[in-house]
């Protein structure tokens, strides 16, 4: 059995060979692709959108992979929903005016395409949305939502949830700038005006809880005998040695590794920066992926839960605040840095690149064409050598 993804991805579709529907996940519009075999065995691959239409289910097609990429799928089905909106609203068949949860609808599955693989972006916003704006403006048409609306919203919740409330403003105002440009209202109610009602938030900054470099290599022997899954003490340590972020270890597959090449290959549309980034994987690092490949279940994923899917995203952090490590995963990021500036004698732009930081000064970036990985290559094996006693050869 294939491990259907919850959320379509460009090397699945060009790799799936099991015919079926594969839907796209929530929040796609409907998306799904339909993969079958033609009487001489030939493999198609096929994109249709699942859409109402006078109240019964169509299927809409939208043409067939590769000459529609998932990218250009995901885009004419926001397209779609967008003019069977205005159809709808010329032929009477709906309100003159959309709901503001109507409209959430349509802007979440526009943004959806620009949203990261594998993120909690879509259920993040349809959570905000839904605790904080929908019981007061879901009914509501768009054009009938006013800045005191929104403000009764925020104000209960913008020196409380700072963080949140911020996203509700956004995401609000990202709904009201929708209705602005289809027309249906001449103002963002959630914009500059509401920004000068508001008091100022007070942010301070907040570092990701961390140990002291000297303490990581006892975090690894403790979560080593926790008796915690196989799979996540395996995923905590390679997050350690490799410096990587809790998302891109939770969610690396054999694909990506190059165990001849030594290296792992993290695609673009899997990091942060929306950039690919190689990772150079030290001795220790590779006995972890022989341990890892002998547990595994033929599994796609490098490190699966026990149900074949990806860890958690809570699973390293809680498994560290069960044992009482003091520290959460993207701590670990900040002792590696720590440990390499104190401890190695590499530059600063080797240790940044090692934490696949983006170079924010566009002169330097623009004249550095090379990722420095052979040096990159020793500071890891260094750091790995630092962390269980031994010698570098």
């Amino acid at each position: 059995m294939i491990n259907r993804p919850h959320r379509l991805s460009a090397r699945f579709v060009a790799t799936v060979q099991e015919p079926g529907r594969y839907g796209d996940g929530r929040g796609s519009g409907g998306l799904s692709l339909l993969v079958k075999r033609t009487v001489r065995g030939h493999l198609t691959k096929s994109w249709a959108q699942r859409i109402q239409v006078d109240g019964r289910a169509r299927n809409l097609g939208l043409g067939t992979w590769p000459h529609v990429s998932l990218a250009d799928a995901r885009q004419k089905c926001a397209l779609n929903i967008v003019a069977r909106g205005r159809s709808e609203l010329v032929t009477g068949r709906t309100r003159a005016v959309p709901t503001f949860a109507q409209a959430a609808e349509v802007v979440m599955a526009i943004h959806a395409t620009g949203w990261k693989h594998g993120s909690n972006t879509a259920a993040d916003w349809r959570l905000t949305l839904r605790n904080h704006a929908l019981p007061a403006l879901g009914t509501r048409p768009v054009n009938r939502i006013s800045t005191a609306d929104v403000m009764a919203i925020l104000a209960p919740i913008w020196n409380d949830k700072r963080v949140t409330a911020r996203k509700v403003r956004q995401r609000i105002g990202a709904v009201m700038r929708w209705a602005v440009v289809q027309g249906y209202r001449e103002d963002n109610p959630a914009g500059e005006a509401i920004g000068a009602a508001l008091p100022k938030q007070v942010v301070r900054t907040r570092h990701f809880a961390a140990l002291p470099y000297g303490k990581v290599a006892g975090a690894i022997v403790t979560v080593r005998g926790s008796g915690a899954p196989l799979s996540t003490v395996l995923a905590f340590e390679f997050l350690v040695l490799t410096a990587s972020r809790s998302a891109e270890v939770r969610g690396a597959r054999w694909v990506e590794m190059d165990l001849a090449e030594r290296e792992w290959r993290i695609p673009a549309l899997r990091m942060k920066t929306h950039r690919e980034h190689r990772v150079p994987l030290s001795t220790r690092a590779l006995a972890v992926l022989d341990e890892a490949k002998a547990g595994a279940d033929r599994s796609e994923l490098v490190f699966p839960s026990r149900t074949g899917r990806p860890l958690d995203r809570a699973a390293l952090s809680r498994l560290a605040r069960q044992l009482g490590i003091g520290a959460v995963p993207h701590g670990f990021r900040s002792s590696f840095r720590d440990w390499a500036a104190e401890c190695s004698d590499a530059p600063r732009e080797v240790c940044e690149l090692a934490l696949a930081h983006v170079n924010t000064n566009a002169i330097e970036a623009a004249y550095r064409r090379t990722d420095l990985f052979e040096r990159r290559r020793v500071l890891m094996e260094q750091w790995a050598a630092f962390l269980t006693g031994t010698a570098v050869s």
